[in-house]
């Protein structure tokens, strides 16, 4: 399982909310999990997870 890391819930490698950042593939459990990633990808990957986005 991989983790999302917007929100820090296990994601299956199977989700279909998905992006490659910097040569690396994330994984996440939405759409907004995936959208709020990629606004501020580099503060989720420096800070961790911070729970559900709004939205």
């Amino acid at each position: 399982m991989m983790i999302d890391p917007v929100c820090g819930m296990e994601v299956d490698e199977r989700s279909p909310y998905k992006t490659m950042y910097k040569g690396k593939i994330y994984y996440f459990c939405s759409s907004n999990c995936l959208k709020e990633f990629q606004k501020k990808p580099e503060e989720y990957l420096r800070g961790g997870p911070k729970g559900m986005p709004h939205g």
